[in-house]
């Protein structure tokens, strides 16, 4: 595939590899990274930047997750993020209104709306502040996803071998299992519920979750039934191309995991790959050559309209990336399936 199919975009204001990031309509909000407390807006129309704030000095950022959290409730123009774990654990929450909008302003002006874009403690019904994780566990490439009935569960996952659930409801661990896999870090884990045809399973049995977890020869199917609070684990196949990589980046759309670049444990090979999971068939399918540079610890997702990838920062043979770039997602879809036929 020729390196013109991508766009290449408004460079990052800061190199950012392990970034974690959002989409809220058509921003992407990138919350810091490796070693980077600040946190942008990137506006998919205008090509453009703003800075939102910065993490709090005392946070320590290295393969954090940061999960936007669901309040059926709430004003569309307002979303809040939860932040957590990484090498050293912090757990913040923030209230966000766009940057680009004038609403910020006028609440300001009429003092409606307090400690909005900013990282604030994550505190319980009593406000005390309230850390998610063990003391003992390794939140260093923490992954995790909303469930639960009420979308009031977290299901985390972290090294070597660990799933827990936290109920963000009642502030508590309520479920901690092993995973029956070798060690796991720098993951793929998505939620079925989270396209259209997960939500459509999820009304017919909205008691049982299914999830999927990816990290090099590990496949999973990991089901949980809210009812009994247990879980159920299936193996999933592994293509060759894909197992010795982790620390991929990963969309999910309608039945497909689409994983981008990715390195070895040691980091001394770094992919150029792409790679489409099918769910429903539980296929695989590997595009070589299709990443401009090698990359991995990039965040990719898509607009919001789910017509382009954005491929954002990342990590390429000891240097830190800048780049923020874009490519068709009918485009790539077309030259995997082209190269699947040949």
């Amino acid at each position: 595939m020729s390196n013109q199919t991508f766009q290449i975009l408004k460079e990052l204001p800061t190199p950012l590899y392990r970034s974690q990031g959002v989409l809220h309509k058509h921003e992407f909000l990138i919350c810091g990274g490796r070693d980077e407390k600040a946190c942008y807006s990137y506006h998919t129309l205008k090509n453009e930047y703003k800075f939102i704030c910065e993490y709090p000095s005392h946070v320590k950022l290295d393969g954090h997750c940061v999960v936007k959290l669901v309040d059926n409730n709430k004003d569309s123009d307002q979303i809040t993020l939860l932040s957590f774990g990484g090498e050293c654990k912090h757990t913040l929450v923030m209230k966000y209104v766009s940057v680009w909008s004038n609403t910020l302003d006028i609440s300001k002006k009429s003092n409606k709306i307090n400690n909005y874009n900013q990282w604030i403690p994550f505190t319980n019904n009593h406000n005390h502040p309230i850390i998610i994780g063990r003391d003992n566990d390794n939140y260093l490439g923490v992954r995790a996803v909303i469930g639960g009935s009420n979308n009031h569960l977290l299901f985390i996952i972290c090294y070597p071998r660990n799933i827990s659930i936290f109920d963000l409801n009642a502030f508590q661990f309520i479920k901690h299992d092993t995973l029956p896999a070798n060690f796991i870090r720098g993951h793929c884990f998505v939620s079925k519920s989270e396209n259209e045809q997960g939500q459509e399973m999820m009304k017919k049995n909205k008691q049982n979750y299914e999830m999927l977890l990816f990290c090099r020869k590990t496949g999973l199917s990991i089901e949980y039934d809210e009812n009994n609070n247990n879980f159920q684990f299936h193996q999933l196949p592994v293509c060759k191309d894909i197992a010795p990589f982790n620390g991929y980046a990963y969309v999910y759309i309608n039945d497909v995991i689409l994983f981008f670049g990715g390195c070895n444990w040691i980091c001394s090979v770094i992919s150029t790959s792409v790679h489409k999971y099918s769910i429903r068939e539980k296929k695989w399918i590997t595009f070589k050559n299709v990443l401009p540079i090698p990359l991995c610890d990039c965040f990719v997702t898509l607009n919001n309209d789910n017509n382009y990838i954005y491929i954002i920062g990342g990590y390429n043979d000891g240097d830190v990336i800048s780049t923020n770039m874009k490519m068709r997602l009918s485009e790539l879809i077309c030259h995997i399936q082209v190269s699947f036929l040949l």
